[in-house]
């Protein structure tokens, strides 16, 4: 991963920047045929707690921890069947997103880096034994 000086949120341009990607993403999320079995119809709350965790995974405040604790990340998505592919379409989601926003380099490369290697770590059902949430 590069290496890059100061938190990425500030560079970005913070909060205003965080929640248009996360528009940006989940509204891809919610079309995405691979996607859709493992989110909910109405995404309101979803992305609304993802700003809260992006806001804090790339250096902002730490509105996440602040609201529901420690994000304890793979225990909060044990309950959804996350195989391979699954995990491919949400970075391919994500990959457009930050592209649609704008995000500069070297912060776009590193930011994806970060969540790529976060979103293999999420992956808890192989491909064989996909099919819809718990």
């Amino acid at each position: 991963m590069r290496d890059i000086q100061g938190n990425i949120y500030d560079a970005i341009g913070g909060y205003k920047k965080i929640e248009e990607l996360v528009e940006a993403f989940y509204a891809r999320v919610g079309k995405h045929p691979k996607l859709t079995p493992i989110f909910p119809d109405d995404l309101t709350e979803t992305a609304r707690k993802q700003k809260m965790f992006l806001t804090q995974f790339f250096g902002g405040p730490p509105l996440f921890s602040q609201e529901r604790g420690h994000p304890r990340l793979r225990a909060r998505h044990i309950p959804f069947e996350i195989t391979p592919s699954r995990r491919n379409a949400w970075v391919e989601c994500m990959t457009n997103a930050l592209a649609e926003t704008s995000i500069e380099e070297p912060y776009r490369t590193v930011m994806l880096e970060k969540l790529s290697m976060t979103a293999t770590h999420m992956m808890n059902t192989p491909e064989n034994e996909k099919g819809e949430s718990k």
